[in-house]
């Protein structure tokens, strides 16, 4: 075996590696990150929706009271109606 090829080659290699490296740092470039008009109303309203309660108790505070207290009524006819429109909308 001969082991001066070997050294030489391994010269080699590590001289272009090191031209590389060289060559790399010198520009000097640096990454920069662009965020739209769009994307930055996207992650307001993200944020917007994450601090919300997912329970609106304005909303469910009169219903839990009429339904403890047991004068909570539901018409068939207008159960009826919004469960056709909603049967219509995924039509």
């Amino acid at each position: 075996m001969r082991i001066e090829a070997y050294n030489q080659i391994t010269q080699i290699y590590n001289s272009s590696r090191a031209s590389k490296a060289k060559g790399a740092a010198s520009t000097d470039k640096r990454d920069q990150l662009q965020i739209s008009s769009r994307g930055y109303d996207y992650q307001i309203a993200k944020q917007a929706v994450a601090e919300a309660p997912d329970i609106r108790e304005d909303k469910v505070a009169p219903l839990r009271n009429s339904i403890a207290s047991g004068s909570y009524k539901v018409e068939p006819g207008d159960f009826a109606a919004k469960l056709m429109e909603k049967y219509e909308a995924y039509r």
